[in-house]
């Protein structure tokens, strides 16, 4: 059974941070991981130094000495981690979905199915399906999850905002969906004559050999929901820095989210500042300053386990960063 793990905060945090080096983590204890980002910043290949794209990519690695022994007393080598990556292009998959609206609703008038006001602009508000970049990242979600083929699936998120409509994606499209249906349902009270007229079109409906079929896209939706709120496999993290505003915004987070019946069991303090040079009193204030907001972290999050990252000079990039931050982070299960 697929365990997914989401990383969520305000952005800027260090999310694609803390997703890459649990992946690395995981992979490295013999788990078939694969991470993915879903933030538009695409991030994610800065941090592997890969070219990463919606097809999963294994990344290669270099080996390691194991502590066997070949039959010459040579050190045998370890095969690479098991560490493959995605970064999925909401604005791409989300013109799937406005083209599927805007053929069906053509071929509807074409075929002289009378469409009301309200219908079309249910279908067209804002231009696009509503919630159009989520409903990508939830349809990408089912796929790579029940697929079968990682143990393990990360997920580097959108900022807060985003996030949290990720979440109400699948009662967001619910009246999207539902006014499809119904089209869908007058077109097949037409004579056979006008059906045939317009198969080649409303084949992206009919059928469930292209993925595309409406009911197909209805289920996914609803997996996509079980799948969040499923607590035994799913688990969100959350991360932020020491900073006032970010405890604040993290809380309304931890608290949203619950709600909705996610788990959420850790948070992640990235950018803590460690290890001051006596002989300079601006890191020792800093220092003093990041260690009374990590103890607010704790009084404010009593429950939950509380991991802290150092703060690093520069941009975390290369495996061999990413390698460096998972030491730092609790060992997986």
């Amino acid at each position: 059974m697929t365990r997914c793990i989401f990383y969520g905060g305000k952005g800027g945090v260090g999310k694609t941070t803390c997703a890459a080096a649990t992946a690395t983590q995981l992979a490295d204890g013999g788990q078939k991981t694969l991470v993915v980002s879903t933030d538009p910043a695409h991030s994610l290949s800065d941090s592997f130094e890969a070219d990463l794209g919606p097809e999963p990519r294994k990344l290669e690695r270099g080996t390691a000495p194991s502590l066997e022994t070949d039959s010459k007393g040579a050190p045998e080598l370890e095969e690479s981690a098991d560490l493959w990556a995605a970064e999925i292009d909401p604005e791409t998959r989300q013109e799937r979905y406005e083209e599927l609206a805007r053929a069906l609703a053509a071929d509807l008038r074409s075929a002289g199915i009378r469409l009301d006001d309200d219908e079309v602009e249910r279908i067209f508000a804002a231009g696009t399906p509503a919630g159009g970049d989520e409903i990508a990242a939830l349809d990408l979600l089912v796929e790579y999850v029940d697929s079968g083929d990682w143990d393990v699936v990360v997920f580097d998120t959108a900022p807060t905002g985003h996030t949290l409509r990720l979440f109400d994606t699948p009662a967001v499209a619910g009246p999207f969906l539902e006014t499809l249906g119904s089209l869908r349902g007058q077109a097949r009270r037409i004579g056979t004559a006008a059906r045939s007229a317009m198969l080649g079109p409303m084949s992206m409906f009919g059928g469930s050999d292209d993925g595309a079929d409406l009911e197909a896209f209805r289920d996914r939706l609803e997996r996509s929901r079980e799948l969040l709120l499923d607590t035994e496999r799913t688990e969100f993290r959350v991360v932020l820095i020491p900073e006032g505003m970010a405890i604040a915004e993290s809380e309304r987070l931890v608290e949203k989210l619950r709600d909705a019946g996610v788990r959420v069991d850790r948070l992640v303090v990235n950018r803590v500042f460690e290890d001051p040079e006596d002989d300079c009193s601006r890191c020792r204030s800093r220092y003093e300053r990041h260690t009374e907001r990590v103890a607010e972290i704790r009084e404010t999050f009593p429950d939950l386990e509380i991991v802290t990252l150092p703060e690093r000079e520069g941009e975390v990039q290369g495996l061999e960063a990413v390698e460096s931050i998972s030491s730092r982070l609790p060992e997986e299960g």
